[in-house]
Formats: structure tokens, sequence, C-alpha cells
């Protein structure tokens, strides 16, 4: 039940990250918005979420993680009825940055409850590999779900979904967690290393500002460039005053870890090609095939499935090919060989996309999986909540990359319209995944311990 409940909060969480995509032209005709208004649906959450994870997963560390899960649950619910019933942008927006905020607070607490509760090795694996499977039916989930909701219902019942879900789960979690889930770090004095929260989250929010907004603001642009130059200075006085804080919100000796830099390196990169491939591939089959969202969802579908496959059996694969490295040499190799096929996307019809996808799915899950596993592993459980802020702002700010990067080519290359910019897209998708398959064996020729245990 413990296990059950923290998936099926992070499955909600995940789900949001794209089942509101199917709404956005609903929203922008019901509301009467602009295109440069609707995208801000999308960037005010990845903003919030992004730039407060490092300080959400410190808070679970420092404040105990059942109640900082219990806390981010009720604030994404209540966030999420206000934007089922907003009326006008300005609240649709603000509820958009509390969801993020919710969502912030509850991922990190979500994957180190996950760490501290099951011993590392095979047990806590298999719990990550559970974790990893259910995020990618989560993300490819909201896809279908969105397109049967949008078309049958309204774009509010994206949000109002949300509401019984993640109350019930909040009530549950206290009895269902237990007391020690909510034990706290038992060094020091339980400070707040508020100006340290402060420069990260301005960091992290600004560079996703930056990266998300490059293509609408143009990328040498006063926004873009001074927003892009704060979060550099920001980042750097925020390492500056970590190393003089008796109480750092992030220890800087932490990033002498290979496997959390490695492992946040795999998931920038499997950020990077998740959220620019699922965006261009649902505008081909919008703009290209000229399909419904519905059918866009559920061509793409077979990806979720086949990365909840690999989620589900990861400890089973890493332990059948020597361990955790090879498998992620392994899923990243696959992952590029779908990107390879898409970059033959057929200007109409089907043939090779349900191959690709489904390598696409199996290299994204088994990436998620093992990057991980080899961050968390050795990390003591007072700093496993801030593993879990640095894993998921280094998926979100490939995330944001990507969904840059990859349209901007497709844009660039196809002129706005037709299949070629698209194929060029997949290619940059192929490349990435191909330097995640480089990082992992760069890991292996390193002798890498914490990367050879399965």
């Amino acid at each position: 039940m413990r296990l059950a409940l923290i998936l099926v909060a992070s499955f909600m969480m995940v789900l949001d990250f794209s089942i509101v995509n199917v709404a956005l032209p609903s929203i922008e005709r019901e509301l009467n918005l602009s295109t440069s208004v609707v995208d801000w649906v999308v960037t005010a959450y990845a903003i919030a979420f992004g730039g407060l994870l490092i300080l959400g997963g410190r808070a679970a560390d420092m404040l105990g993680r059942r109640r900082m899960f219990v806390i981010g649950l009720v604030a994404f619910s209540l966030a999420s009825l206000s934007g089922g019933l907003a009326r006008d942008p300005v609240l649709l927006l603000a509820s958009r940055v509390v969801q993020g905020a919710g969502a912030a607070v509850v991922m990190p607490a979500a994957l180190s409850l996950i760490t501290t509760g099951f011993p590392e090795g095979r047990e806590r694996s298999r719990a990550l590999g559970l974790y990893g499977a259910t995020a990618s039916l989560g993300f490819v989930a909201g896809q279908v779900l969105g397109g049967v909701l949008v078309e049958f219902t309204s774009w509010r019942s994206v949000f109002l979904v949300n509401v019984p879900v993640g109350l019930i789960a909040a009530f549950a979690a206290p009895k269902i967690l237990g007391h020690s889930a909510n034990l706290r770090d038992a060094r020091g004095g339980h400070r707040l290393d508020v100006r340290g929260a402060l420069l990260i989250t301005t960091a992290v929010a600004l560079a996703v500002f930056a990266v998300s907004e490059g293509n609408a603001f143009g990328w040498l642009s006063p926004a873009v460039l001074g927003a892009a130059v704060v979060a550099v200075v920001a980042g750097a006085a925020f390492a500056v005053a970590e190393s003089r804080h008796p109480e750092p919100l992030i220890r800087l000796n932490m990033f002498r870890h290979a496997g959390l830099r490695r492992g946040s390196a795999l998931a920038l990169l499997m950020g990077l090609w998740n959220g620019g491939e699922m965006l261009v591939l649902s505008l081909y089959f919008q703009q290209v095939l000229h399909e419904s969202p519905l059918v866009t969802g559920l061509a793409i579908a077979p990806q979720g499935i086949a990365g909840f496959t690999a989620g589900l059996y990861g400890t089973q694969l890493a332990a059948r090919l020597g361990g955790v490295r090879r498998l992620l040499a392994v899923t990243g190799a696959a992952a590029a060989a779908g990107f390879l096929v898409l970059t033959r996307l057929p200007s109409a019809g089907y043939s090779p996309l349900l191959l690709a996808v489904m390598l696409i799915g199996f290299g994204t899950a088994g990436t998620a999986f093992g990057s991980i596993v080899i961050a968390s592993r050795g990390v003591p459980d007072a700093d496993q909540g801030v593993v879990g802020g640095m894993i998921n702002t280094s998926r979100q700010i490939g995330a944001a990359i990507g969904a840059a990067l990859l349209p901007a080519v497709a844009v660039g290359i196809g002129h706005g319209a037709g299949v070629t910019g698209d194929r060029a897209a997949m290619l940059t998708g192929a490349i990435a995944s191909a330097l995640a398959m480089l990082v992992a064996w760069r890991a292996s020729r390193a002798g890498d311990p914490v990367a050879e245990r399965g």
C-alpha cells in the first residue's frame, strides 16, 4: 500500500505534464486568449516546478517527507480545482504556478520516500523500476486521457480530474506512510538556507524560462539573454553562498559523487529527447497527418506501454546484462535506434511509427530508472530528498531544452510545414540518446563501481 500510494501520486504529477497540452487549443478558444498568452499555461507551470524542485527536496529532508508529500498534494489538488473553475487567464495562470509548486514538493518527497523506505540493492531498485514505469506510463497516458476528456467533455476536466485523486491520496498518506516517513534530518538546527533557496530557485526558474521562451521571444532578445545571464550569475552566487553556509541547501561535496553527476546528466539528456519528441510527434500527427488529438494520443500510447515494461523489469534486465551501466548503454542505444527510424517519418500512413515509439519508450523508461538508481546509491538518507530534487530538476531543464530545440529544428529546416523538419528534429533526438549511451559507456570504462552493481 505504501509504494502504491507513492506511485499514484507520482502518476498524477507526471500525467499533468502532458494532459494539459492537449487542452490548449480549447482553452485558447473559450477564454479568447492569444497564442502567446495560452503558451504561459505550460510555461508558468514549468518555471514554478523546475525552479522549486531542489528547495522542495531539501524541505522534505528537513521538515519530514510525509509532511511535505501531503502539503504538496493538497496544494496541487486545490490549484487544480481553481484552474478547472477559472473564468479568466489571471486565475488560470496563478493556478498553474501553484500546481507547479505543489508538484515540486511532491516529486522529490515521493522519490526520497522510496530511496529511504527500501534498503539499497535489489529491493530499492525494484521499487525505483516501478516508479520509472509509472512515470513513463503517466506521461503518455496524459496524451490519451487528455484527448478523451477534451473531445467528450471540456478542457476543464483535465484539471478537475486531479482533485479527488489528490485529496484522497493526501488524506490517506499519514496512515499508510506511517510515522517513520516523517523523520527529519537529525543533523543541525533545521534552519532552512533561505538565501541559497532564493538563489537556486531564481537560477533554475530563469534558465527554464530562457530555454522555454527562446523560440517565442527570439534567442537574442533582451528578455531571453537577460534571463540567461541572471541565471548564470545566480547559479554562481549560489555556489559561493553554499560553500560558506553551515547548513547549506546542497552540500557541495555531493557533487563529488560520480553516480549523482552521471545520473543528473542522463536525466537531462533523457528529458531533452522525451520532451522534444512528444511535442514534435503531437504536431506531426495533427498538422501533417491531420489526425485528432484523441487519435494522436492513441498513436503515441505504445511508447508508454513499452516504457512501463522497461521500468517494471528494469531490475531483472540490469541483472541479466551485468549491471545498471550496461542497462543504461542498451536503453540509450534503443532510444537512438527509435529516433533513427523516425528520421524517415512518412508523409502519410503509420508504417514505421509503432516500432519506433516503442523503442523510444523502452529507452526513456530504462534511462529514467537507471539514472535514479546510480544517483541515489551511496548517498545518506538525510540527503535523499535533495537528490530527488536534483534529478527531477535535471530532467525538467532537459525537457524545457528539448521542447524548445526540437521544434526549432523542425521549423527551421522544414520552414514551418511538411515532414522534412520533423525528420531533422528526430535526428536531434537520436544524437541526445546516443550521448546518453556514451555517458553510460564512459562510466563502464572508468570502472565506476556505483554503475557496476545491478
